[in-house]
């Protein structure tokens, strides 16, 4: 991949040279280390012409992740043929995956059997892990919707795979609107934390009807307690009326955007009527999961999509009223992962240790932040807090930078590029 890293050469040298000139030397050391990382490290291309992109330091392919290490590539499928090639091959690739097994979450890079090979129901060969998560398939149309729109191509939209696809995603969503009554997905692993199995004989907590539809682990991979989680219903929405627009223009098929579009104000009905509630404190927000029953899971989840990521992958502005109450219950006290240190303050996840703040939920506050003190703040957390590695990592000890999980995950690096692309922006605007 180093052919790739000199494609991205002259990206690295105007945004480091942008950096510079404002004195931000650590910051273009990072950028210059996170933003190729993910083709330096972690993407391969296939004899197949499709690319295989695993996560850094678990050689399996997830479909959230693959799509998130290379989401701030996007703008340059514009400019470089060589770059939007591996993308489409990225993009071939993950619909592959779907229509071998649209209930897993990641995959090998052949079929070898490598990865969880005894949870029950047995998987498939090419599968790593079969833990079904809303945003997989989300994911994996929010990356043909961005390719289109910044490449411009269409070619993979017209040989039938996309629309296979996209048709199987809708079956699946449409059947897990019913979980109980309709869906053939069970899952168990045995000697394990409870968070890596469901309970109920595989099923998970019992849901009710709601317009949403279920999912059974959170992009964390750890299982949910009610299966209607908030923030991945908000991703399907967005990204079913995204797509919708995608079919009707380039495939001229009106029926499957409406179907979509249909499906869209279904789950975003049940959001609306099931998914908000009136907090004493912060007033109407999103809870965190539901289970349609008068149940609640109060929290917030550094991994995306998470609750304050929703303005980032486009459901509403940053300025919603409801958005921002959520935002402050987030960022305060009552999110029981939301942690403070003396080097750190941010949310982390029930999948790290206690105390530990994530790089990417930190990485979204900036993102997502409306008050530029607020996003300079966070951004000068993330530049002390790399550990004297020249990267990001996963969780990190609030109180000690040089304690982290995950020294290898690309897609932590892929999140802060972007966001030093942004601010990169910022400072060309200003000069």
């Amino acid at each position: 991949m180093s052919e790739l890293k000199q494609l991205l050469q002259a990206e690295i040298d105007r945004v480091c040279a942008v950096l510079e000139r404002a004195g931000e030397e650590k910051l273009s050391l990072l950028f210059r280390n996170c933003y190729p990382n993910t083709f330096e490290t972690t993407a391969k291309c296939e004899d197949d012409g499709t690319t295989y992109v695993f996560t850094g330091d678990i050689p399996a392919m997830w479909l959230r992740d693959s799509t998130a290490q290379v989401h701030q590539y996007l703008a340059l499928t514009a400019q470089n043929d060589r770059v939007a090639d591996v993308i489409e091959g990225l993009v071939r690739r993950q619909m592959q995956c779907v229509l071998y097994d649209p209930y897993a979450n990641a995959f090998n890079e052949e079929e070898n059997g490598h990865g969880h090979i005894k949870d029950r129901p047995l998987q498939k060969p090419m599968v790593w892990e079969r833990k079904y998560e809303i945003d997989s398939l989300c994911f994996v149309l929010w990356l043909c919707c961005g390719f289109r729109k910044f490449s411009g191509r269409t070619e993979f939209l017209l040989d039938g795979l996309f629309e296979q696809t996209f048709r199987a995603i809708l079956a699946l969503w449409r059947t897990e609107q019913h979980h109980g009554e309709q869906s053939p997905y069970r899952f168990v692993r045995e000697n394990c934390r409870a968070t890596d199995t469901l309970s109920h004989d595989g099923m998970g907590a019992p849901v009710r009807y709601t317009g949403m539809t279920w999912s059974g682990f959170r992009p964390s991979d750890d299982s949910c307690v009610y299966g209607y989680l908030i923030p991945a219903n908000l991703f399907a929405v967005t990204v079913l009326r995204e797509t919708a627009e995608l079919v009707e223009r380039d495939l001229q098929k009106a029926d499957l955007a409406a179907e979509a579009r249909a499906l869209a104000d279904e789950i975003d009905a049940g959001v609306r009527q099931y998914g908000i509630v009136e907090h004493p404190q912060f007033g109407k927000m999103y809870a965190y999961e539901t289970d349609g029953m008068g149940n609640y899971v109060f929290m917030d989840d550094s991994n995306v999509p998470s609750l304050i990521s929703i303005p980032y992958f486009g459901y509403c502005d940053a300025h919603d009223e409801i958005y921002q109450n959520t935002r402050r219950f987030i960022l305060s006290k009552e999110n029981p992962y939301y942690y403070e240190g003396s080097v750190l303050r941010g949310t982390g996840s029930p999948h790290t240790p206690e105390g530990y703040v994530w790089h990417i939920g930190l990485t979204l506050q900036a993102l997502t932040a409306i008050d530029t003190d607020e996003r300079m703040r966070v951004l000068r957390m993330l530049e002390a807090s790399d550990g004297g590695t020249g990267y990001m990592h996963e969780g990190v000890c609030a109180d000690d930078p040089n304690t982290f999980t995950r020294p290898w995950f690309a897609w932590s690096n892929s999140i802060f590029s972007e966001l030093l692309l942004e601010y990169a922006e910022s400072l060309e605007e200003q000069a």
